[in-house]
């Protein structure tokens, strides 16, 4: 059975996580981390791709990520990915796959979902029970977008820097998004949109994705399919 294409668009942030294979470790030392996110930062230059967030977890990752070019994201992740497994592979003498196949990925809605989407990603390690507070961790964005770390990776989207004024006013502001944890219905509905590379948002958003794609944007329903109706008038896709 032929795999689903992945949901593409131009600038539309892409929720990616990409886990190793097997669940098993991908990061064993900090220099692991520290030439993945070199290597990040110089695949996302070299194919036109804007990094939002990340977090490095040791066996998965998470990116948000938008890019002028549809296919742009898939570039990144295979770049990215191949350099980073032949260095597992020389340094610690293995051989073979270390990712768990394809990365999954999810179009998201940006009025509605995309700090939402960054918080998910940067609270990964305290859901994971591994800090108490994002910013005990050390390999993620939080502390630049919340903390003002220095971080040549990032490029802020348009809705952050939409939090304030000026750069202490947004961080404070990305602070206070911190103050309760992400609500269990929208950790579950970030995860089935991500695994099964479905649109995240609303029903107008999912529209436009289908009608902009010409294939399904999110999970089937059971029965006799009707018939595509043609989404309202709008840009819900933002700049």
């Amino acid at each position: 059975m032929p795999r689903r294409a992945r949901l593409s668009l131009p600038n539309v942030p892409l929720h990616i996580i990409q886990r190793g294979n097997n669940r098993q470790a991908c990061f064993f030392a900090d220099d692991d981390y520290r030439f993945y996110l070199d290597w990040l930062r110089e695949h996302a230059a070299r194919t036109g791709c804007r990094v939002h967030a990340w977090v490095l977890m040791t066996n998965h990752v998470h990116l948000l990520v938008s890019a002028d070019q549809p296919e742009a994201s898939g570039a990144l992740m295979k770049a990215l990915g191949q350099r980073y497994v032949q260095y597992i592979n020389r340094t610690y003498r293995r051989s073979g796959t270390l990712w768990e196949g394809r990365f999954r990925s999810c179009l998201t809605q940006e009025e509605s979902y995309l700090l939402s989407c960054q918080r998910y990603i940067e609270l990964n390690p305290v859901r994971a029970n591994l800090v108490a507070h994002p910013a005990d961790y050390r390999w993620s964005s939080y502390r630049a977008n919340a903390e003002g770390e220095s971080d040549t990776l990032l490029t802020p989207h348009p809705l952050y820097d939409a939090l304030g004024t000026d750069a202490a006013s947004r961080q404070a502001a990305y602070r206070e998004l911190f103050r309760h944890e992400l609500e269990p219905g929208l950790v579950d509905e970030i995860r089935r949109a991500t695994n099964g590379n479905f649109a995240l948002g609303n029903e107008g958003f999912a529209a436009q994705v289908t009608a902009a794609l010409g294939r399904r944007a999110v999970p089937g329903k059971s029965g006799r399919p009707r018939r595509m109706q043609e989404p309202e008038s709008g840009d819900l896709f933002g700049g």
